[in-house]
C-alpha cells in the first residue's frame, strides 16, 4: 500500500507493506536510480513483503512524491534519514539502484548507526555521465529516454522490458531527471569507501553498459568484507530482468544479518 509522509513541506510517498509494517525482525528499504519511482521494486515487495518489513519510497520529485528533487547525493540522503527517523524500523538494510547505490554507500558512511546494511545494485565509487547524454535530456528528451532505457537492459531482455520501462521513464519530470543524473556524475567516493564498515552486497547484472561490472568490483574490493552478486542475463534493470535470483540473493543476505 502507498502512505504518505510529511517531510520538510514536502509528501515523501512509499509503497510500505498492506497492514503488517514493522512485525518483521528484519527491514528492507528500497531506494530507486534516476528518473524512476517505487514501481522498479514491484517484483521484490510484491514478494518480500511477508518476511520483511518494506519501505519503497518515491524521492522528492518522482512518482507521488511532491517537492522538486535534488542534484546532488548527500542531499538525497538527507531525505532519507528524515524518513527513517520517522518510521524507526527494525535493523534497515538500504536497497540502492544505480543513484539510489550511491545514495546507500554515502549514507553508510553518514549514519552507520541508523542501518544494518547496505545493498548497492548498479553503481559505483564513481558514475560518469555522457555529456551528450546530460545534453540531450535539454534539447530533446523523449530522445534521451529512449537512449537511457536501451542501454539499461540486456539486448535479450528489451522485447518485454523496453516499452514498459520507456512508458515508466517518460513520467518522469525531465529536470528532475536531469538533477539526478548530474548527481550521480558528480560522486566521488574514491576517498570514502574504505570507511564503510557495515556489511555489504554489492549485486550488478553481467550486461550492464550503464554500470559495468569492473565498476561494482572496485565497490567490493574497497569495502572490508563486501560480497559480490554478478547476475547472469540481465543489464542495469537487474532487479526487473532477473527478479527471482535478485530476490534469492537479496533475501539471504538480508537474513544473515538477522
Amino acid at each position: 500500500m502507498i502512505k504518505k509522509f510529511s517531510i520538510d513541506n514536502s509528501e515523501i510517498a512509499c509503497w510500505i507493506n498492506p497492514g503488517d509494517l514493522g512485525v518483521y525482525p528484519q527491514s528492507l528499504v528500497f531506494i530507486h536510480g534516476s528518473g524512476s519511482d517505487h514501481t522498479c521494486w514491484a517484483h521484490q515487495y510484491s514478494k518480500l513483503h511477508k518476511q520483511f518489513n518494506i519501505v519503497a519510497v518515491d524521492l522528492p520529485g518522482h512518482g507521488s512524491s511532491t517537492g522538486t528533487g535534488e542534484n546532488d547525493v548527500d542531499q538525497y540522503c538527507f531525505w532519507i534519514k528524515k524518513l527513517l527517523d520517522i518510521l524507526r524500523l527494525k535493523n534497515p538494510v538500504l536497497i540502492g539502484h544505480s543513484l539510489g547505490a550511491a545514495m546507500a554507500m554515502k549514507y553508510a558512511l553518514r549514519y552507520p548507526q541508523d542501518i544494518a546494511g547496505i545493498v548497492p545494485v548498479g553503481g559505483g565509487i564513481k558514475m560518469p555521465v555522457n555529456p551528450d547524454l546530460l545534453a540531450g535530456l535539454k534539447i530533446n528528451p523523449a530522445l534521451a529516454i529512449e537512449m537511457i532505457c536501451k542501454f539499461s537492459l540486456a539486448k535479450a531482455n528489451r522485447p518485454i522490458l523496453f516499452d514498459p520501462l520507456k512508458e515508466s521513464m517518460s513520467k518522469a519530470n525531465v529536470d528532475v531527471l536531469y538533477g539526478d543524473l548530474s548527481a550521480c556524475d558528480k560522486l566521488d567516493l574514491t576517498n570514502d569507501l574504505g570507511k564503510i564498515n557495515m556489511r555489504a552486497q554489492i549485486i550488478c547484472g553481467m550486461e550492464d553498459k550503464m554500470t559495468p561490472v569492473d565498476f561494482s568490483r572496485r565497490i567490493v574490493a574497497g569495502i572490508n568484507g563486501a560480497k559480490l552478486c554478478l547476475i547472469e542475463g540481465a543489464g542495469h534493470m537487474v532487479m526487473l530482468e532477473k527478479p527471482a535470483e535478485f530476490n534469492r540473493a537479496l533475501s539471504e543476505f538480508a537474513s544473515s544479518l538477522s
